[in-house]
């Protein structure tokens, strides 16, 4: 194998000899769209006068399973706009409306299973993101951004937006009605949008239609968008949105420690604002006072056993959210949970010519943890300190390709800052072809409190991380070359940065297959993956094989088998090999998508450096017995078997279960009950440190909720949290009631 070091010079020299793609199949002319003749009305019908002349989007292409074939269902997409909205209207033939899957459900919880139609608008028009806007036969809606650069679709943005739909007999039909503030686009005489439509088609297979080819392989969506042109006097700006808050809570805690009497407190009530200005159509100003940062579900349970890591839980906050795509880099210096409790925000995000940029300015009161990383494993510290926040990005696009630059600092109150800063880039260089990379150094003065974290000792470090990846796609052959570097001391806290102190080396190869019938994709990949600390000892070394299925009602199947896997733990260097499955299928309407996953083989226990032999299986399933209910079970269970001295057993199990049940009477209004139950068995014999024989958790939750937009909301909620003694008995932490509301008030 060659060297790390000199991995990224190979890498540039084979992306530069690669031979250009084929060339890109033709996407759609350019559409004009013109201004609407008469009002629409947002009821779900077609038939509004308004709708007389409007731009036609009447070609459809089957790209999943078909290969840009034609579709076997007819769709039609109608676009106008006036003064101050930009409307769209959806015509979704289907020769058997009976079969439609078209439940209830929450925002944002409009998936695959179900028939949706999701609309990509590059209103900035640079091929680079798009927000998505989809709408299901029921009306209810989902939105995100998707970044063309990484693949990633966010659902955590949410936008101002109007829908309607209902279900006819020869399909069903839906309208948008977007108001142009929600948009950011250039003011120039010669406006011109991308849009690309997807239909979400699930029977016997699940059927992608899109609005423009996409070729099989290529490595973007949003560079296939069809042009929109025609738009003339779109209002310039000036928008205003002030949302005002206030909750209420009466919580109940034990008075001498979990098991003991509850003793409630007086009420609390609190309240704050956000504000939203678009000075112009192409830039944004938010800011907020005491905002409430609430989250109204939780995180879904992870099993923290045996980690070697922090784990990762996706940011769901409304302040921090406008652009999200631009904080999406290789490195993720910029993970915004870490603002655990600001006290003020202030965002600007907009663009300049050829230039988008935004910059986040807020002050965090502290709590919640810190990352410290470590080439090995990372530990948390309590961020028992307030900090001043600045982050920025700033990002130059030129033909489908961008170079960037970030920067992220904190100012600690007491002394200490952390400060990163560095270039990024995205080269397409064709359809098939990506070439991405980031530089960043870092410049630290950690706290001086050794109570917290021992190495916070207020000292200065100084280091460096880089990533590099070359991506080919294609019909056939994929393949993904990767290189990092990050330096002993880099440390990025206002990020999700849990290693530092390695070099990596990351190879993968894949071949896919297209048979007819059930199975309609079939991947064989290997994958090689080499870690070394930055003196060259060993840190990680893995190779593994899978195959990979996909087919009939969405299947999904996974088989990946590893057989040697060497991974340092302390001052040992283990070697494994286990073999994992994963399984999904969405059957039907009612059963709408069931599945497991399963490792199974030798395991690292982590805790008292060894091998074992454990497993770990998962299972979950979406149950809607009506249109109105839905259910959703998740399971997971681990355990590991480890040999001490002549004493072997089981050093633990672990198992986490969860069900959320929701009934949505509308596409307004649910009721949501959410259970889940954590328990951890051990043997503290085969434990070198003092553990308790038996923990775990209960929480339980209980939420109405009325939202008439994403920002005028009301809800009321119930939550009782537990804990597991080392009897097994499960003690009482803390109850719960709260109220919020919430109302948007738009100018």
């Amino acid at each position: 194998m060659p060297s790390l070091r000199s991995f990224p010079v190979a890498l540039c020299l084979v992306a530069f000899v690669t031979p250009l793609c084929a060339a890109t199949p033709a996407i759609p002319p350019p559409l004009v769209v013109k201004r609407t003749a008469g009002k629409i009305t947002i009821d779900g019908k077609l038939d509004d006068g308004g709708w007389r002349g409007a731009a036609k989007i009447d070609r459809f292409f089957e790209t999943f399973p078909g290969d840009n074939t034609p579709p076997k269902v007819k769709t039609v997409a109608y676009l106008t706009y006036d003064g101050h909205y930009f409307y769209i209207g959806i015509h979704a033939y289907d020769p058997h409306p009976d079969q439609i899957r078209a439940p209830y459900v929450e925002r944002d919880n409009i998936v695959g299973t179900d028939d949706n139609v999701a609309v990509f608008l590059d209103t900035r028009n640079d091929r680079r993101a798009a927000i998505e806007l989809r709408v299901n036969p029921r009306g209810n809606q989902a939105d995100a951004v998707y970044n063309d650069a990484t693949g990633n679709e966010d659902f955590s943005p949410d936008f101002f937006y109007d829908t309607a739909a209902r279900i006819t007999s020869d399909g069903w039909t839906a309208e948008y009605r977007i108001p142009f503030s929600s948009l950011r686009y250039e003011k120039s005489s010669k406006i011109a949008w991308g849009i690309l439509i997807w239909r979400n088609y699930p029977r016997d297979q699940r059927y992608f239609l899109h609005s423009s080819p996409i070729p099989r392989g290529s490595n973007c969506w949003i560079c296939q968008a069809r042009e929109l042109t025609g738009f003339t006097d779109l209002p310039s700006g000036g928008h205003f949105v002030a949302t005002p808050y206030l909750t209420g809570r009466h919580e109940a805690t034990p008075k001498a420690g979990p098991g003991s009497t509850l003793s409630y407190g007086s009420p609390k009530i609190d309240g704050g604002i956000d504000f939203k200005w678009t000075p112009n159509a192409n830039n944004a100003v938010d800011a907020t006072i005491n905002p409430d940062f609430s989250q109204v579900e939780s995180d879904v349970g992870q099993i923290a056993v045996n980690n070697q890591f922090a784990l990762f839980y996706p940011e769901k906050r409304t302040f921090f959210l406008e652009s999200v795509d631009l904080f999406d880099t290789p490195i993720q210096a910029v993970y915004t949970r870490t603002i655990t409790d600001p006290s003020w925000g202030l965002r600007d995000t907009g663009k300049i010519g050829g230039n988008t940029f935004t910059v986040l300015a807020a002050h965090d009161r502290g709590g919640g943890s810190v990352i410290v990383p470590g080439p090995i494993g990372s530990t948390l510290a309590r961020q028992d300190f307030s900090s001043n926040i600045l982050i920025g990005r700033l990002r130059h696009d030129f033909a489908g390709s961008f170079g960037g630059l970030l920067l992220a600092a904190s100012e600690i109150a007491g002394g200490g800052y952390n400060r990163v800063f560095g270039p990024d880039f995205v080269w397409h260089r064709s359809v098939t072809d990506q070439v991405t990379g980031q530089l960043l150094v870092s410049d630290t003065e950690t706290p001086d409190r050794p109570d917290l974290e021992p190495s916070w000792n207020g000292r200065r470090l100084t280091s460096h991380a880089a990533s590099f990846e070359w991506l080919h796609t294609g019909r056939t052959w994929t393949w993904r070359a990767t290189y990092q570097d990050y330096g002993d001391d880099f440390r990025a806290d206002e990020g999700y940065v849990p290693q530092v102190g390695y070099r990596r080396g990351r190879y993968a190869l894949v071949r896919s297959y297209y048979p007819t019938g059930g199975v309609r994709r079939v991947n064989v990949e290997g994958f090689v993956n080499y870690v070394h600390d930055t003196n060259g000892g060993l840190l990680h070394r893995e190779t593994t094989a899978l195959v990979q299925l996909q087919g009939f009602h969405n299947l999904f199947a996974q088989v990946l088998y590893a057989p040697s896997e060497a991974t340092r733990v302390g001052n040992q260097v283990l070697t494994i090999s286990y073999a994992q499955i994963n399984f999904e299928i969405d059957p039907g309407r009612r059963f709408s998508r069931i599945g497991f996953n399963a490792t199974v083989g030798e395991q690292i226990d982590f805790s008292n450096p060894r091998i074992g032999r454990g497993g770990d299986f998962g299972l979950f399933g979406t149950i809607k017995p009506t249109d109105h209910l839905d259910l959703e079970v998740n399971g997971d269970r681990q355990w590991l078997d480890v040999r001490s001295g002549n004493r072997e057993g089981r050093l633990f199990t672990a198992q986490i279960e969860r069900l959320k049940a929701t009934y949505n009477f509308n596409a307004r209004t649910y009721l949501r009950l959410i259970g889940e139950y954590l328990a951890v068995e051990r043997d503290p014999a085969l434990y070198t440190d003092s553990v308790a024989a038996k923990g775990g958790s209960f929480s339980g939750s209980a939420l109405f909720a009325y939202r008439l937009n994403w920002q005028t909301v009301f809800f009321v909620g119930y939550g009782d949290n537990r804990v597991r003694d080392p009897l097994g008995n499960f003690l009482a932490t803390d109850r719960i009631a709260f109220v919020k509301l919430s109302y948007a008030i738009q100018r």
